[in-house]
């Protein structure tokens, strides 16, 4: 089983895309957006474990489809996480606590 050799270039060029995510979400946290600064914020995040993982961890040179089910299942998984907590987060002011 031959591996594939990812070049030089292309570690580099991932590499800079990731410090420019970096700094794109460090001045976003400067910057209010409102409601949007969460969506935006899990957006970048979304985008650098993409590239972490296609390129870093290999799973774009990846012939075997069970890796490709792993990965879309993880994202599956994340997704539900996701909803299930905001589902959590965006009802707790429907019942009134009381003493306040």
């Amino acid at each position: 089983m031959a591996e594939h050799v990812v070049s030089r270039k292309t570690y580099i060029v991932v590499w800079i895309a990731l410090m420019a995510l970096m700094v794109l979400t460090a001045g976003l946290s400067r910057i209010d957006l409102g409601e949007w600064s969460t969506v935006v914020a899990m957006a970048i995040a979304v985008i650098k474990a993409l590239l972490v993982i296609l390129f870093f961890m290999h799973v774009r040179y990846e012939d075997q489809k069970i890796t490709w089910v792993v990965v879309i299942a993880g994202f599956f998984w994340l997704g539900i996480l996701l909803a299930l907590s905001m589902t959590d987060y965006l009802s707790r002011g429907y019942l009134g606590v009381a003493g306040h």
